[in-house]
Order: structure tokens, then C-alpha cells, then sequence
């Protein structure tokens, strides 16, 4: 046995056998050694990099294709077809696609949607139109116009707002939803106010301050400039402190010709959920006595004064002197006529 073991060793140890194959390493060799190993492997990781490489220019290759496929059909969906889509709708709000240019500025088509799609979903969801019926062809046409004139004649009022230091606050657009919900104009609870925004117009409640933002803002810019309706306003205030009768005054000074010859009457009894009288000027109402009269009410569009001639339980009778402002096209005429707009599709 020592014998066979011994031969073993002598075997190995004088490189015969299956010892006989393996490479003696020492200092100087440990680098030849190095690089024939890393040799044998190179011929796995060569591979494994032109595929990788392949991969990257194969998926840089999609995405390009990608890219430019989603920007042709975007830009032919808008510009040609004038699709108004929920889809169109989101890319426009990521991606600053102009609808106009007006100066040196570009007016975003994503503007142009919000006004255009708030139509035809009432129109759609309410009335039940069908507007790839071609018969009503000419009505979408018209809510196109429409959409176009709001977001042109928009973007005047806010450089004449500029120009007058004019600005609305988030508080005044609160406060005239305030007093709207505590009417029930707008729903009776939270999740009433935005099912009825949802259903009406397919707008959320930031959409619907958006668009009561915009309102307020042209309200005020014509308080500002139209000084002489204020003027007429003060003047009739004025005659009513030092006595005068209201029905004198309505025939007097009232641009309403249906009520002026009534001494200003509604004609109608008067709750907090009459429609046809604006929601500042019901809550106004409701905080008179009997045979008080106002102070002067901006209500957007005029000025008021009304009385409450009596309270017949929840319903007060009531007159108004009313004092029209001027149409905001009077003011932004000029402004308009110096910087001329360009759209870029027909409507």
C-alpha cells in the first residue's frame, strides 16, 4: 500500500499522468496565466455584449418610431380633423399645442377644448344631440366659433387686466360659490355640487372655478373702465337717501324696459331659489326689511338697487333699478384691432 502510494506521488510530482496537465503557476508566470483565462471567458461575454447592444438600438429604434407616430396622429387629429376627444384633451394639457397666435404670444388649444367640449357635452348628455349626425353639422360649427371668440376675447381681457392692476382672488371666486350653494343653485351637498358639474358640462369643481375665474375677471375689468354707468348708479342712489320714491326712479333711471314702467317690479314673488334673479342680489334681498332698499350691487353684467316691498312668507316682493355696463367688446376693440390673432385651424 505505502508502495502505490508513493508511485502516486512520483507520478504527480515528475508530471506524468493526469497531474502531468495542470501548469505549474509561479511569480513570473501568475500574469500569462491571467490573460489565458480571461481569453476563454471573453468568448462568452462578446456575445452577450452585441446582444445587449442590439437591444438598445432595437428599443431607441421603437421609441423614435413611437415618438413620431403619436406626433403625426396628434398633430393631424387636431389640426386637420379637429378631433376634441378626452384623449386629445389630456395630451393638450401636457403638451402646449397653440390653437392661435395673437402679437408675438400662443394662445394653447388646450383653451380652446375646455370652452368647445364643455358645449357639446351638455348638448350630448342633456339634449341628446348627435353631432356626427351631419344634419347637426352646423350647431357644432357654431360651438366652435363660440369656443374661438371666448378664449381670443379671454386673452385681451387679461392683458387689459394687466394693464388696470385687475386681478380676482381665490376668496371672491369661494365667495360667490358660497353664496350660490346656500341657495341651492349649485346642489345641496359637496358631492351633489360636482355630480351636477359632471352631468351638465363634464367638468370637475377646479374646472368649474376656472371658468368662474375667468367670468369674475371680466366683470371687474368693466366695473373699472365703465366709471359712467357707476356715476348714473350713485346719482339715483343719492335721490333715494334724500326721499325719492322707487318706482319714480326705476322709470327714471332703469335700463330694464321690462320692469322700468312697473316702478322696477319683477313682476313675480321673489325665494332663494328663483333663477331669474342673480344669486348676490337674492341674498341681498333676504337681508332688507320690508320698505328698505339697497346699496349699490355689482352683479357682473350691472348694477342694482333693490327694494323689498314686503315678505309674504318665504317670498319677498321686490323691485330693482338696473344699470347695464357696457359689453367688454368696447374695451377690448382696440386692443384687439393692435394685435391682430392667427388661428391655426378653421372654424
Amino acid at each position: 500500500m505505502k508502495q502505490k502510494i508513493k508511485k502516486v506521488f512520483r507520478r504527480n510530482k515528475g508530471g506524468s499522468g493526469e497531474g502531468a496537465d495542470v501548469p505549474r503557476i509561479t511569480n513570473d508566470t501568475v500574469a500569462e496565466h491571467r490573460e489565458a483565462v480571461l481569453g476563454g471567458a471573453r468568448k462568452y461575454i462578446y456575445p452577450l455584449q452585441h446582444s445587449k447592444h442590439r437591444i438598445v438600438i432595437i428599443s431607441g429604434t421603437i421609441f423614435v418610431v413611437a415618438v413620431i407616430f403619436f406626433f403625426t396622429y396628434t398633430l393631424l387629429a387636431l389640426y386637420r380633423f379637429q378631433g376634441s376627444s378626452t384623449f386629445l384633451y389630456r395630451v393638450t394639457q401636457v403638451i402646449p399645442f397653440p390653437v392661435s397666435r395673437i402679437d408675438d404670444n400662443f394662445v394653447a388649444y388646450e383653451n380652446y377644448l375646455f370652452e368647445l367640449r364643455r358645449y357639446v357635452h351638455y348638448y350630448e348628455s342633456q339634449l341628446k344631440t348627435d353631432f356626427n349626425d351631419p344634419a347637426n353639422k352646423g350647431q357644432l360649427d357654431d360651438f366652435k366659433k363660440r369656443a374661438m371668440e371666448r378664449i381670443t376675447n379671454n386673452y385681451y381681457v387679461n392683458e387689459l387686466a394687466k394693464q388696470h392692476n385687475v386681478t380676482v382672488s381665490d376668496r371672491e371666486v369661494n365667495e360667490q360659490i358660497t353664496i350660490s350653494r346656500s341657495q341651492n343653485r349649485l346642489g345641496n351637498s359637496d358631492k351633489v355640487f360636482e355630480d351636477v358639474l359632471k352631468d351638465y358640462w363634464g367638468w370637475s369643481v377646479n374646472d368649474f372655478k376656472r371658468s368662474l375665474r375667468a367670468e369674475l375677471l371680466t366683470q371687474k375689468l368693466v366695473a373699472k373702465l365703465d366709471t359712467q354707468t357707476q356715476i348714473r348708479a350713485e346719482s339715483a342712489l343719492a335721490e333715494l337717501k334724500d326721499g325719492a320714491d322707487f318706482a319714480a326712479m326705476a322709470k327714471k333711471y332703469s335700463d330694464e324696459k321690462e320692469t322700468k314702467e312697473q316702478g322696477g317690479e319683477y313682476g313675480v314673488p321673489i325665494d332663494k331659489t328663483t333663477r331669474s334673479v342673480s344669486a348676490l342680489v337674492t341674498d341681498t334681498l333676504f337681508q332688507l326689511k320690508s320698505g328698505q332698499h339697497s346699496e349699490i350691487i355689482n352683479t357682473g353684467y350691472s348694477l342694482e338697487i333693490v327694494k323689498n316691498i314686503e315678505v309674504n312668507g318665504t317670498k319677498i316682493r321686490a323691485a330693482h333699478l338696473v344699470f347695464n355696463y357696457k359689453d367688454i367688446s368696447e374695451y377690448i376693440k382696440e386692443i384687439s384691432e393692435q394685435n391682430k390673432s392667427k388661428n391655426y385651424i378653421k372654424v
